[in-house]
């Protein structure tokens, strides 16, 4: 089933003679052949923005602390930005808090990934028309 809001390529959803084929696609930035920003990055910060919190974020994403803590370090050094700000514990508690630069980052990369879906979804429409019919062999 495809997801809610999927682009579907290639099928009729009334045919029911082929099962809808629903385009997905992977972006990722890499600096020096090194990840240094992706989907699953992407969704680190927007968890850690949400949380307010490291610690809180890997939770919720269901990863350990170190792994995310790892990948936040990797992106700031490849990116040559600070992407958090981040307040140790105290009378007020510690958290961590996105940066600006950090914010930007994520709306630019979202708008890439978007492009991406939208020009995937078109190529798949304009190639795969009809595909049922196509690789089906005629029943006699």
């Amino acid at each position: 089933m495809a997801e809610r809001g999927s682009p579907q390529c290639g099928t009729d959803a009334m045919s029911g003679s082929m099962p809808e084929l629903v385009p997905h696609t992977n972006v990722w930035i890499e600096v020096g052949g090194e990840v240094a920003l992706s989907r699953w990055r992407v969704e680190l910060l927007q968890a850690i923005d949400r949380a307010g919190s490291i610690n809180a974020a890997a939770e919720a994403m269901n990863i350990q602390y170190r792994l995310a803590w790892q990948r936040l370090h990797e992106m700031e050094e490849r990116l040559g930005i600070t992407l958090v700000h981040t307040a140790t514990g105290g009378k007020g508690g510690g958290g961590t808090t996105l940066t600006p630069a950090a914010y930007s980052l994520i709306e630019r990369f979202l708008a890439i990934s978007q492009a991406v879906d939208a020009f995937t979804a078109e190529q798949c429409r304009l190639h795969l028309p009809g595909l049922p019919e196509a690789v089906t062999p005629p029943q006699t």
